[in-house]
């Protein structure tokens, strides 16, 4: 546990080294394959995201550089100069194209328009003025500041620009017209760094009164302040959801949860102050350039993590594997199922026919076909090829909680709300057999490996063990004190998992009835319950937002993931026991890697960069080179 968690905790995966002098400017490209990095060395360089190679090298500056950007199609680059322009290169040749000329002071911060075509810069001479990107000519000028602009931005639209001023004040520009539309004030000092939000309702404002703000950009409005940080503020951004807000400052970069200002994350392995960072197109990065030379990109989430899988609009309730490992499928209480290529991440088809929220779903034994189970009482099989609905089972009285193939995947099994289990004939669709013996709501279900027995869970603190072809109950299994949410079989059909609303997770001996293990109590109520293919691990979730590992002879815990805040009511092993995909109410699904301790030391060598000795270390046994004094106090 200790060697995964330090291995796949947040923090640097990669460093790029090359820079004479300190970076001033990151940029990610479209893609997220390429960094753009400008330095006082005087020298733009694109850099190999995945590698850290320095691909290109771009000269022509013969003075200091403020800002640079990328083109959103990857073909051009600019740079902002303390030379009064605005410096244009074409990536393909790596020649400088043209200079923007026009502005009467240092050009501090330019951007390109989303679409391309236009060049947006800021000035100390109190201006911004719009370029046409393919002629180099000036369209218009932003006047209204009484100082020197630090920032501009283009809204996600391109309809609005936002600028940042050495008068404290942030300003809303119409881009056809030039009209000043909004004021934004409050800070103390000049704003250095500005960010629109992915869907334009918010700004984002760095300055060097040590804060960050968050503004509604409709009314002007500041909702939120972003404080402790240790200097002026360099750079602030969103990340491309929006849920996530990063700002540097000192040698610090800083990860905020926009919502409610929490901070999440603190980054402090530069070794001088950070000037820039950026957000990676997929989210799971942000990169920063600093003072000391290099840029580091860093990983927000567990780097055992390989890929999230974003279309859900809403909380997922089921998901489930094919056993080749190729197609994952989930249902969500956006009242949809969909089906994913689980290689690439890309959505394959929305099955849309629920009423109301999915609660579950499996996957036929052959990989052809799909069950659901939904708040509308209804259950659907759908194909999974095509996404077509095949058959729908009705009869249930209230919400179906749970629904699972037998292990010819001739049967179906629900259940429900209305304290029932049903079997159903998936040929004819007929409902064959009705389990009666809950009290309270029928949670959670589960066939035995050889389809001869049902284990189920219910609102009424109790297992129960059923008869298939009777329909007879066999036992109970009592202990919890609460309703039991998630049941699941050993491989071999001996022993049971189930974790309880009480906060436990039991093993139990199913032919004796007892329970064998007694999992640490979590804090909260245990969500779900799987054994891993091999029956040597279980996997429980619970609702403190914790998905972990647990070694089910011992009852020790092996491994735990990062959700970042979501809870988990569904996750699914992979076949040969290696991943694990999990259903998040963040809306995403989620696949780890389980790796033994050799892949994890050959994922360290690979792609961590370990973290450097801090600046007390350094300091302590004089380790050059040694941080500088600003630096080291922040420590």
């Amino acid at each position: 546990a200790i060697l995964s968690q330090a291995a796949y905790a947040p923090g640097t995966r990669r460093l790029f080294s090359g820079h004479s002098d300190a970076v001033l400017s990151v940029a990610y490209s479209a893609d997220g394959r390429f960094v753009l990095s400008g330095s006082t060395d005087k020298t733009l360089r694109l850099w190999d995201a995945a590698t850290g190679q320095e691909r290109q090298r771009l000269r022509g500056l013969e003075a200091n550089l403020w800002s640079v950007a990328l083109s959103r199609d990857g073909r051009f680059a600019i740079a902002s100069a303390v030379d009064t322009l605005v410096h244009m290169w074409d990536l393909q040749s790596g020649q400088e194209l043209r200079r923007l000329s026009g502005h009467a002071g240092e050009v501090t911060s330019a951007a390109f328009s989303p679409d391309g075509r236009f060049v947006l810069s800021g000035s100390t001479d109190k201006t911004l003025r719009l370029w046409d990107a393919a002629t180099g000519q000036e369209l218009r000028r932003f006047s209204g500041h009484a100082e020197g602009v630090w920032a501009v931005t283009f809204s996600p639209d391109g309809r609005f620009v936002l600028s940042g001023s050495d008068d404290a004040s942030l300003r809303l520009w119409d881009v056809v017209t030039g009209a000043e539309l909004r004021r934004f004030e409050g800070h103390a000092t000049r704003v250095l760094a500005l960010a629109f939000s992915p869907d334009r309702r918010y700004a984002l404002s760095g300055s060097w009164d040590e804060t960050v703000r968050l503004w509604d950009v409709a009314t002007g409005a500041e909702l939120r302040r972003f404080e402790s940080h240790d200097g002026s503020v360099t750079s602030v951004a969103f990340s491309p959801d929006g849920q996530l807000v990063a700002s540097a400052s000192a040698n610090i970069v800083h990860i905020w949860e926009a919502s409610s200002g929490k901070e999440l994350e603190r980054f402090r392995e530069h070794r001088d102050e950070v000037f820039d960072l950026a957000f990676s197109p997929d989210g799971r990065f942000v990169l920063s350039g600093s003072r000391d030379g290099t840029l580091r990109q860093w990983e927000l989430s567990d780097g055992a993590e390989l890929r999230r899988f974003v279309g859900h609009t809403s909380w997922i309730r089921g998901v489930a594997l094919s056993r080749d490992g190729r197609t994952a499928v989930s249902g969500a209480w956006d009242w949809t199922l969909r089906t994913w290529d689980l290689a690439s991440g890309q959505q394959l088809r929305q099955l849309e026919g629920h009423s109301d929220g999915v609660e579950a779903v499996a996957l036929s034994p052959d990989g052809r076909r799909i069950l659901s189970g939904s708040d509308d009482a209804d259950l659907r099989l759908w194909d999974l090829e095509s996404g077509q609905e095949l058959r729908r089972l009705s009869g249930h009285e209230s919400y179906v909680w749970d629904v699972a193939f037998s292990p010819d995947g001739r049967l179906a099994l629900s259940s429900s709300e209305d304290r029932t289990l049903r079997l159903w004939d998936l040929e004819s669709g007929q409902e064959l057999r009705r389990f009666t013996g809950h009290t309270a709501g029928a949670e959670s279900i589960a066939f035995s490996p050889d389809g001869r027995l049902i284990l189920s869970g219910g609102a009424d603190a109790t297992l129960r063990l059923w008869d298939v072809a009777t329909g007879k109950e066999l036992r109970q299994l009592t202990g919890h004190s609460n309703t039991v949410n998630s049941v699941a079989w050993s491989p071999d059909g001996t022993l049971a998992l189930s974790g309880s609303a009480d906060g436990t997770a039991r093993l139990w001996d199913v032919e004796r009835a007892v329970d064998l293990q007694r999992f640490p109590k979590q804090a909260g109520p245990v969500l779900f319950v799987a054994f891993s293919p091999n029956g040597q691990t279980a996997l429980f979730a619970s609702s403190l937002s914790t998905l972990a590992l647990w070694d089910v002879t011992t009852g020790r815990e092996l491994r735990r993931f990062d959700t970042n805040g979501a809870l988990i009511y569904s996750a699914a092993f992979s076949a040969d026991g290696r991943n694990i995909l999990a259903g998040m109410t963040d809306a995403t699904l989620r696949l780890w890697r389980i790796d033994t301790a050799e892949a994890l030391l050959s994922y360290v060598r690979e792609q961590r960069y370990l973290p450097e000795l801090s600046c007390p270390q350094r300091e302590r046994y004089r380790l050059l080179p040694l941080c500088t004094a600003g630096a080291a106090a922040t420590e």
